[in-house]
């Protein structure tokens, strides 16, 4: 049996919502009716960033049911819970569907073969998102571009370009996902030379023109890597006008780099574009406090507060035993919630043993200082991180999934407890995956 999913909630869509009315009206829905509901959902989840979580919690939800009605599914079938296992983390789900392949013989052809590459990708398990690459016989561009993407986002950029290598010598179509995915690879491991490479060489030699996609990565390798007058210099020769995750990438390098009057300057542009995002607030806040401009950066989380623009909440998924666990800052919800209380306590005390010391730049502004230090220790991943040391077996992998950038104090601690605790801990944020091991991150601290 699939072991059980999280809860689903109707994804904010309203022709989804018209298809799952249709569907429920269907006395007995053959295979076709459940691979085209379930079909929709991927689409949703692919295509809306918003309802990407709910509309893979449905397509779980979906599968469960038709598997206790006793509807055998095909290959089709598979591809989409495929997707929502890398979408949520769930890689028990994601082993218990190929398995099930396996075992009835359905064909893991190169569509199904990228859908488990992604997946395992996607949930960290890189190493079976290898096997599965390998195994496939018939590799298209769509699988090596999982595969590319896939090493990106762990950080092996090496392995990546010589994929790449491979790829290109074996006569395989490139495209623009193809060379995005390189220059991400390259963007993660700190690869910029190699990057801008492969970026002068995507259009002559490749035939692809850059995209605002190819831009951005390009902007945010040369701002995370400091040179901040070649990011500046990039967007006034863009042939494309810049959208605004080309100017969050150079404030947040700003404030890291200490650059006020170029951060300011990205910030107009930034808030002429999107006045009204909350992240952007956060981003402009978070810049002024790394710049130790104090007094501006709560008065733009008292702007905040008084145009009604809430924070997007961090939360954090964990698996343990095929259950997924969702955690908020702050969270008590959880029928645990006194034990991981007691646990945060504890890794807290033996992390300050070490030396360790917070840093409250990475708190709510909003908070007094003497709160800093409390806010850090409940963020949804240090939540996820003590239930799991509580819940799962001793010496197995902490596997979570964030739906923010981790923090560099979050960052710091998880390191730290990787080494004290013993426990490798596997965490994807909204731009990477970071392993920690022994005290070290895969990410090298280039993040």
């Amino acid at each position: 049996m699939l072991p059980p999913a999280t809860a689903s909630s109707v994804p904010r869509c309203s022709a989804i919502a018209s298809c799952r009315r249709v569907f429920d009206r269907i006395a007995h829905p053959d295979l076709p009716a459940w691979n085209a509901l379930l079909s929709a959902y991927a689409r949703l989840r692919a295509r809306d960033v918003a309802c990407a979580t709910s509309a893979a919690d449905a397509i779980l939800e979906l599968f469960v049911r038709m598997l206790s009605l006793a509807i055998e599914p095909n290959e089709i079938t598979l591809v989409a819970v495929i997707g929502a296992c890398g979408e949520l983390g769930a890689v028990s789900h994601g082993v218990w569907a190929h398995t099930y392949a396996v075992k009835r013989r359905l064909a893991v052809n190169c569509i199904v073969a990228t859908a488990l590459v992604e997946m395992y990708a996607g949930c960290g398990r890189l190493d079976l998102a290898e096997q599965v690459f390998a195994a496939a016989s018939d590799r298209d561009t769509r699988c090596y571009n999982a595969m590319l993407h896939g090493l990106a986002v762990h950080g092996h950029g090496r392995a990546a370009l010589s994929l790449f290598d491979r790829m290109h010598g074996a006569g395989v179509p490139v495209d623009g996902v193809t060379v995005l995915s390189v220059m991400c690879a390259c963007a993660h491991a700190g690869l910029v030379d190699e990057g801008l490479d492969y970026f002068d060489r995507m259009e002559i030699e490749f035939g692809t023109e850059p995209r605002i996609e190819h831009y951005g990565c390009m902007i945010d390798m040369l701002s995370r890597a400091g040179r901040l007058n070649n990011a500046e210099k990039l967007i006034h020769e863009m042939l494309i006008v810049p959208n605004a995750a080309i100017y969050r990438s150079l404030i947040r390098a700003c404030g890291i780099h200490g650059k006020l009057e170029l951060g300011e300057k990205m910030i107009a542009e930034l808030m002429r574009l999107e006045p009204d995002d909350s992240g952007n607030h956060v981003l402009i806040s978070n810049f002024y406090a790394r710049t130790n401009r104090w007094e501006d950066a709560k008065k733009v989380r008292k702007e905040m507060k008084s145009m009604g623009i809430d924070k997007n909440p961090g939360s954090s998924l964990v698996d343990i035993n095929g259950v997924l666990h969702e955690f908020l800052v702050g969270d008590k919800t959880h029928p645990a919630s006194k034990e991981i209380y007691t646990m945060v306590e504890e890794i807290e005390t033996r992390l300050i043993e070490c030396g360790r010391r917070s840093s409250a730049s990475s708190a709510l502004f909003d908070v007094e200082e003497e709160d800093k230090a409390d806010t850090l220790s409940y963020h949804s991943e240090r939540l996820a991180i003590a239930f799991a040391l509580i819940a799962s077996n001793p010496g197995a992998p902490i596997r979570i999934i964030k739906n923010l950038r981790v923090c560099a104090d979050c960052h710091e601690s998880a390191k730290l407890v990787s080494r004290v605790y013993g426990r490798e801990i596997v965490m994807r944020d909204r731009t990477r995956f970071h392993h920690f091991r022994d005290g070290v991150c895969s990410c090298g601290d280039f993040w």
